[in-house]
């Protein structure tokens, strides 16, 4: 088990590193959407979730190969069953880097009896969190916060989700569905507050999420117009990291970077993950399997 204690330990050793580090590229690895559960194939939807193993597998050895600071899951680590994840945590153990974890609505296709275990069982230091490495503050979002499936019936966010979808839907919003979800104002609060913080300490930012915000699309966040302008009062926001549509996607607003990640769990042999490098004023995509390399300019922080 990936546990909070071993989360928060790596997080320790990535800051604990020399200082003059602080000039050096920053590389690490990025995989959306695995996605397993021991189930046959939708193949309608091009999904191969028990696939998902050893594409896994595949990808870690070449991770390992890779001198990277750490590797994030953005999003749906299983598709569905709280059993999933006996199967494939112990897959991310054989990384010798840092793990790091976001939530994805398929990870809370669990029994409702399980669905406050599901941030402690990924080891997660909670629903959305940051840390920084070599000057770059990585803030991760909860896309589930206000949702039909993470908040149990009767939390004020799931009503407050029911208020959002039918508002989206009267608009004939493409993203009004009801596999996605949005920020609730505390954790908008946050997300303000650390992108000032990180401002106010010359710190470039780039944001994880499962869910895109840019460009539109019916798998955005129900509040993705008020998160694009939030970012966009902030010019160290380098880059928008996202999973969820699988078919992945790229847009650019503000100065700001908004990659769409692959899906792994498409197709039946071909892979999708990446190794993203950070250097000076560029972005470094190398892309694997399905997953497109991309190089993106960077703003001054």
């Amino acid at each position: 088990m990936l546990s909070r204690r071993t989360v928060l330990a790596g997080s320790a050793a990535l800051l604990a590193r020399p200082a003059g580090a602080q000039g050096a590229s920053l590389r690490f690895g990025v995989i959306a959407d695995p996605q397993y559960a021991d189930v046959p194939p939708n193949t309608a939807m091009g999904r191969y979730y028990a696939n998902s193993l050893d594409k896994l597998s595949a990808a870690i050895e070449t991770l390992n190969s890779e001198d990277l600071r750490f590797v994030v899951t953005l999003g749906d680590t299983i598709d569905r069953d709280f059993a999933s994840f006996e199967r494939i945590l112990p897959l991310y153990r054989k990384l010798r880097h840092e793990t790091r974890f976001v939530l994805g609505n398929h990870d809370f296709e669990v029994d409702a009896a399980h669905l406050g275990q599901v941030v402690g069982r990924l080891g997660m230091p909670g629903p959305y969190y940051d840390f920084a490495v070599q000057g770059v503050r990585f803030v991760v979002l909860d896309g589930n916060d206000v949702s039909l499936f993470a908040p149990p019936q009767g939390d004020p966010r799931w009503q407050l989700a029911q208020e959002r979808l039918a508002r989206a839907r009267a608009a004939g919003l493409p993203n009004a569905k009801p596999w996605n979800g949005s920020l609730g104002p505390a954790q908008t609060a946050w997300l303000e507050r650390t992108l000032a913080a990180a401002q106010g300490a010359g710190e470039r930012v780039v944001v994880l999420n499962h869910y895109p915000v840019l460009p539109d699309n019916p798998h955005n966040l129900w509040d993705s117009a008020a998160i694009v302008a939030l970012l966009a009062r902030f010019p160290n926001v380098a880059a928008y990291f996202n999973g969820h549509n699988h078919a992945g996607n790229y847009g650019q607003a503000h100065g700001i970077h908004f990659v769409n990640f692959c899906g792994m769990v498409d197709t039946p042999d071909t892979s999708a993950f990446a190794v993203v490098e950070i250097s000076g004023d560029r972005l470094d995509i190398r892309g694997y399997g399905r997953e497109p390399s991309r190089t993106l300019p960077l703003r001054a922080a």
